[in-house]
């Protein structure tokens, strides 16, 4: 994922996979496209990898806890030569 989305949801009413439904639904209005990525920080993670509403979720680091940065994935295909 080149660019993507930051989205905020510090909220302890919801669970993960509605934090991340919300954020997508908010994404696709805004860029007329459903996300098929999000990443997410490991500590928000109860288990391994996770798949909601066709997004995958990973963890990194560099995203803050409660915060989302969604996206799109690239494929390998759609990337300029170097």
């Amino acid at each position: 994922m080149r660019e993507g989305m930051l989205w905020f949801d510090n909220s302890d009413q919801r669970a993960l996979s509605d934090k991340i439904n919300r954020a997508a639904r908010y994404y696709q209005a805004k860029y007329g496209i459903w996300p098929t990525l999000c990443f997410v920080n490991p500590s928000m993670m109860l288990s391994g990898p996770a798949q909601v509403e066709g997004i995958e979720v990973r963890t990194t680091n560099s995203v803050l806890p409660n915060h989302f940065w969604l996206g799109t994935a690239e494929s390998l295909s759609s990337r300029p030569a170097a």
